[in-house]
């Protein structure tokens, strides 16, 4: 795409790359040097800026801050094998984030501002973006509301933003989850499709519980039966039942996940059957009780494929079989990280070159 945009660049003057250790890096608590920032006013985005990453100042009465028009989005930027930088499917982000945007009653960000602006971010950025196996540069765009006034109505103003992080593995350990059949994270009709703010904060109650009784994360279920699984956490969730990869159908309640997308465009690419439908607890239970659920893994940007080893359902842990090397998992994660980092075909055009 040719850069349409003129960009008003403020370098740091003081780079703090030099005191970064990436071998002891936490997820999501390092930032890189830079931030991209555009202002929404009068009914029109300004001009982009790209300036020293730090805070923003904020009214008391921001309405974000009172009624929750916030949205987000997760992706990541890798190291190529030959010393490049691509990014993993960046207009599906965008397409996403404006939907979320839309599901919001928040204003579109045009193509050319979000791709040109990940682009020069980057660009300025690039020492930042790790090479090590399992690491990436995680990129964070996010929007909010900006009026600062009380009155519960669509903010007339808008802040939308990029920051960056050089992040490793999120999970390091095979997850144990278990079923929330109490809690609801989103309901039919609602914005559990959306990338808003509100979702996570609603579910951070339930997850902590569940964490405080030795889960990692919960497998959410619909609000109506609390029957049929919906999303993990902060992931999509997949099955291998027998020899089919099974996965709960998208709805207005399940995040339409980027990851979910690719490992499904595999499977099909090696001609695994695949469904997309409602799953419920009971059938995955009786599955793993008569020894045909082989495997069970969560998606996601951060996690990318996280192999779960333990179900909890109505007070009893069930656990998985062992992952082999084989497992239709490894497999996908293995090709994803090839794709990724340059060391395999691209068949599907995922990846979008930022750097040379």
């Amino acid at each position: 795409m040719t850069d349409l945009l003129t960009f008003t660049v403020e370098p740091t003057t003081a780079s703090r790359l030099t005191s970064f250790d990436p071998s002891r890096v936490e997820f999501g608590k390092v930032f890189a040097d830079h931030m991209l920032a555009v202002e929404y006013r009068d009914g029109d985005w300004q001009g982009p800026r790209i300036v020293p990453y730090g805070p923003l100042a904020l009214s008391p009465a921001t309405s974000a801050l009172h009624y929750g028009q916030a949205i987000f989005e997760g992706m990541k930027a890798y190291r190529q094998a030959d010393g490049g930088v691509a990014l993993f499917r960046p207009l599906d982000n965008w397409r996403r984030l404006n939907a979320s945007a839309a599901r919001m009653a928040m204003p579109e960000v045009p193509e050319e501002i979000f791709m040109q602006g990940l682009r020069e971010l980057i660009r300025l950025d690039e020492a930042w973006v790790p090479g090590a196996a399992g690491s990436a540069l995680y990129v964070r765009p996010f929007m909010f509301g900006t009026d600062g006034l009380l009155g519960v109505r669509p903010s007339d103003g808008y802040h939308f933003g990029v920051i960056t992080c050089p992040v490793g593995v999120y999970y390091t350990q095979p997850l144990r989850v278990r079923f929330e059949q109490h809690y609801v994270r989103a309901v039919a009709g609602g914005a559990g499709y959306a990338k808003n703010a509100g979702n996570y904060g609603a579910a951070m109650l339930p997850t902590r519980l569940a964490q405080q009784q030795g889960y990692h994360q919960l497998l959410w279920t619909d609000a109506s039966e609390h029957q049929f699984i919906e999303e993990s956490g902060t992931m999509n969730v997949l099955f291998i039942l027998d020899d089919r990869l099974v996965t709960p159908a998208l709805s207005t309640s399940i995040l339409d996940g980027i990851t979910r997308r690719s490992v499904l465009a595999l499977a099909r690419d090696w001609g695994l059957s695949v469904e997309e439908r409602p799953v419920s607890g009971l059938e995955i239970i009786e599955a793993l009780t008569a020894g045909r659920l082989h495997e069970a893994f969560g998606v996601g940007t951060a996690a990318t494929i996280a192999p779960i080893a333990v179900i909890g359902h109505e007070g009893h842990d069930y656990e998985l079989p062992a992952v082999p090397a084989d497992a239709f998992s490894r497999r996908a994660g293995a090709a994803l990280d090839a794709i990724r980092n340059g060391q395999a075909l691209d068949p599907h055009g995922w990846m979008h070159r930022v750097t040379e």
